[in-house]
């Protein structure tokens, strides 16, 4: 126990030190994460600002240590993620570094105390909790675009329809929404001022977003605009078919929803509810269990 006790302290001092250290240094950090610390802040929580500024630091040594593939491989996971919280791939190693770092030490501090599943929920929050909010902010900018998108369809349909351009029409329908698929076609509209084609701007959207839905509305612009089908009819059609796969994919998940209330009924609460009408019934009966055991 006192050894432990030691430790805790020793690293206490260490981390007071080392911030006192951090504060006066003249630390050069990354471009993307100074930009990270100055304009994202304003969108991220006080936690996970402290926590940035902690591992900021040693972010070039964990985007090393990754390697090019695996850096690769979450900044398209951070763009799929709309870059909650002004995360960026930088600020994302630093957010690993600190609970890395936390995990690691509070699982040895338990497992030298002989408990071992604390420890082991401390090793996996090291290791996991900054992905397990990448994967959250995805599945929830996946469903808020998909919600959004056919509205947004058949409200451009109605402005092409009254005589507008389809550049205008998108920038003005996407000026009256909010959310994640405004911000998308923003982008997709600056990039197209800035030189990029029709056709590649909307590719680019197309590669930003992991939704069917999204690959649906790209190719049906880019087939409609090839064959000089009418836009409007386009994007009529193309809600329509949103509206079904969205009625569809619904009816699937309460299918699926089915067995699984049904597992959890017949797995603790048919159990649960014989338990106690058969405690009850013997409890209410008057049996003498003194008898019964001899006692």
């Amino acid at each position: 126990m006192a050894l432990l006790l030691a430790l805790l302290m020793g690293l206490s001092v260490w981390g007071v030190f080392t911030g006192i250290r951090m504060h006066r240094a003249d630390a050069r950090l990354p471009a993307d994460l100074a930009l990270a610390l100055e304009v994202g802040a304003t969108r991220t929580g006080a936690v996970d600002s402290l926590v940035d500024r902690l591992g900021m630091r040693y972010a070039p040594a964990v985007l090393r240590l990754m390697g090019p593939r695996l850096v690769a491989k979450y900044r398209r996971r951070i763009d799929l993620a709309g870059n909650p919280g002004g995360l960026t791939i930088d600020r994302y190693a630093a957010r690993r570094a600190v609970y890395g770092f936390l995990g690691a030490v509070g699982g040895i501090v338990f497992l030298l105390r002989g408990q071992f599943l604390v420890a082991l929920l401390l090793f996996a929050f090291g290791a996991f909790w900054t992905e397990v909010g990448i994967w959250a902010a995805m599945r929830h900018r996946k469903d808020v675009i998909e919600r959004t998108l056919p509205d947004f369809l058949d409200v451009l349909a109605v402005v092409v329809g009254a005589g507008l351009g389809f550049r205008q029409a998108l920038d003005r329908v996407a000026s009256r929404y909010e959310g994640p698929w405004a911000d998308e076609i923003r982008i997709t509209l600056r990039q197209m001022d800035l030189g990029m084609s029709r056709r590649q701007a909307f590719a680019e959207l197309r590669r930003r977003n992991d939704s069917e839905q999204v690959a649906m509305f790209v190719t049906a612009l880019q087939q409609g605009e090839e064959l000089g089908a009418p836009i409007v009819d386009t994007l009529v059609a193309l809600a329509k078919d949103m509206r079904r796969t969205d009625a569809q994919n619904a009816r699937r998940k309460a299918a699926r929803a089915v067995p699984k209330a049904t597992l959890m009924i017949t797995t603790f609460m048919v159990p649960a509810t014989m338990i106690l009408l058969a405690t009850g019934l013997l409890l209410g009966s008057g049996v003498d269990f003194g008898s019964i055991t001899g006692k």
